[in-house]
């Protein structure tokens, strides 16, 4: 039976802090999505994932009372840029399996769309990753681009990104 998980605003309490960093570290050990530091500390992640201009929601689920994902957008870049919307995600291992990344996705691009975007664009997408393109792909994302060779895997060594667009309005949510 597939957990339905309650989506609500990031606090930015220590407590969801940890949590999210350790599901940062959980993904970020496998070596295969992530292109951070596998050692990246909690006060450097609190740098990453709570920028300025960034709108962040957890997934809660809601048997256990956990954090079961995240994910945050912002704008692609400042000024002329600031209509395209950028965002990272994340699942954890134990949430995996019960379409939270569907639903934060289609999450995040409603609430997108609210927050005023045209638009979304993820500039790094690791080909590989085969999960997380297929939902990109699955919910309107285009590979408009590919980086070869740019993400140094875990186990394959160098693979490539894609960057990867979508057009936001009502009719396309």
């Amino acid at each position: 039976m597939k957990t339905s998980f309650e989506i609500v605003p990031f606090q930015g309490t220590d407590d969801q802090l940890t949590s999210l960093h350790r599901i940062f570290q959980e993904i970020n050990a496998d070596g295969d999505s992530f292109p951070y530091p596998c050692d990246t500390p909690l006060d450097k992640f609190k740098q990453i994932w709570c920028q300025q201009e960034s709108t962040s929601y957890v997934a809660i689920d809601p048997l256990t009372n956990t954090i079961g994902g995240a994910y945050f957008f912002k704008p692609q870049w400042p000024g002329r840029g600031s209509h395209i919307a950028t965002a990272t995600y994340m699942v954890s291992k134990s949430a995996r399996g019960n379409g939270l990344g569907r639903q934060l996705g289609l999450h995040s691009l409603d609430s997108a769309f609210k927050h005023g975007y045209k638009s979304m664009q993820f500039n790094y997408v690791v080909s590989t990753n085969t999960s997380a393109v297929n939902l990109w792909k699955s919910l309107g994302f285009n590979v408009i681009g590919t980086l070869p060779g740019v993400f140094d895997h875990k186990m394959h060594g160098p693979v490539d990104a894609f960057v990867m667009f979508k057009q936001l309005d009502s009719a396309a949510l």
